[in-house]
């Protein structure tokens, strides 16, 4: 009960915003079990992008909390970042830039490869799409190790941008995401891993 009164208290005061005031997005989320292997709990949300009400409230939400953050660019992790970090961008009339898989950029790109669980991956971004000392929102759809949006954050800071903080829809609570991450973090979302 302790755990959940300070998710509370600390949501409200970071955002605004309640637990019930985010708790109708868990209705758009789905789980998928054993997708893409088995054992894992895939998480989607088609049903949140086939409802418009439903999408611009979300994009709305993010919109408020970040409207005096002093954004200078909002960037997107392939793929799904896309969807949210566009919309955001759109309805704050930010610059978007993508944050992107290797070989998908055709100009002079910065890349930073980085670790995962299993492997290694790597990811670029345009290198004259962050000036120095541009405040930058980093956007994707999920959190779960937080490798990925670490990496992207340790790329735009190469760059000279400062990370003001990494948002998502959904937070996978219990893979140390937000520990990995050791940048601000806010998600819309927060679901424990074995749901």
């Amino acid at each position: 009960m302790h755990k959940l009164f300070s998710l509370l208290f600390a949501l409200t005061i970071t955002t605004g915003l309640t637990a019930d005031d985010t708790q109708w997005v868990h209705e758009y989320i789905a789980t998928v079990p054993d997708f893409p292997k088995p054992g894992i709990q895939f998480k989607c949300y088609p049903d949140l992008l086939k409802n418009p009400e439903a999408f611009h409230k979300v994009i709305q939400t993010f919109a408020a909390r970040y409207k005096d953050a002093g954004l200078d660019v909002i960037a997107g992790l392939d793929s799904r970042g896309f969807i949210f970090g566009t919309a955001l961008a759109y309805e704050m009339n930010v610059p978007f830039v993508m944050v992107r898989k290797p070989g998908k950029l055709p100009r002079k790109v910065e890349r930073i490869d980085y670790a995962l669980e299993y492997g290694h991956s790597t990811l670029e971004i345009e290198a004259d799409s962050i000036k120095p000392n541009d405040r930058v929102l980093i956007v994707d759809d999920l959190l779960a190790t937080g490798g990925t949006a670490a990496a992207a954050a340790t790329l735009i800071e190469r760059l000279g941008g400062s990370v003001v903080e990494v948002a998502c829809l959904i937070e996978l609570v219990g893979l140390n995401g937000k520990e990995n991450l050791n940048r601000p973090f806010y998600s819309l979302v927060s679901i424990e891993v074995s749901e």
